[in-house]
């Protein structure tokens, strides 16, 4: 029995990580103009979805799937981790960078709570077929979110080095939203 509460502790760390839909409260930009509010809001929204993602993989502690999903599943997880830790280290050099200026209304984040609640029931009550179709649109979801956010954030960027980093993250978030939807389509034949 002593088992029972740290795998209920990874089950509910892994439905919050699927549904990517929870953030805290909203706080102020630091920055002047639209272009450094929009860049740290996209900063802050695209590093606590990384975050996020980046635990995806502890998935196969609680549900097997197959070896397919189970490899795209680690090749997002890897790929979130080393975005969430670019952006961290872009924070660390320039102090006007804020990854917690979430700012969502507060019917948006509420929404988003009611979503991730659902999505982890779900998730949680599935068999292995229904959970990998419903793991891989999770995961489509996640992923153009974090594709768009990156490519936003990089639009509104001051730095040329930093504004290519973010459209190569773009990129690898978008390729991996390609390489998901192809195999959620696989799985519905």
């Amino acid at each position: 029995m002593k088992l029972i509460p740290p795998l209920l502790t990874v089950m509910l760390s892994v439905a919050c990580v699927l549904t990517g839909c929870q953030s805290p409260k909203a706080r102020s930009s630091g920055g002047d103009g639209a272009a450094p509010t929009i860049r740290n809001n996209c900063y802050s929204l695209l590093h606590q979805l990384l975050d996020e993602q980046k635990n995806v993989s502890m998935l196969r502690f609680i549900k097997r799937e197959h070896s397919d999903v189970k490899n795209l599943i680690n090749k997002i997880a890897a790929n979130s981790a080393a975005g969430a830790k670019l952006l961290e280290e872009f924070a660390r050099h320039d102090p006007s960078i804020n990854l917690d200026d979430i700012r969502l209304p507060p019917g948006e984040a509420a929404t988003r709570e009611a979503i991730a609640s659902t999505k982890k029931k779900e998730l949680l009550g599935q068999t292995s077929g229904e959970f990998e179709l419903t793991l891989l649109l999770t995961q489509t979801e996640a992923l153009s979110y974090a594709w768009h956010l990156a490519k936003v954030a990089g639009e509104n960027e001051s730095q040329p080095d930093r504004a290519r980093a973010l459209a190569g993250m773009s990129e690898d978030m978008e390729n991996l939203y390609h390489e998901v939807f192809v195999m959620l389509l696989s799985k519905t034949k």
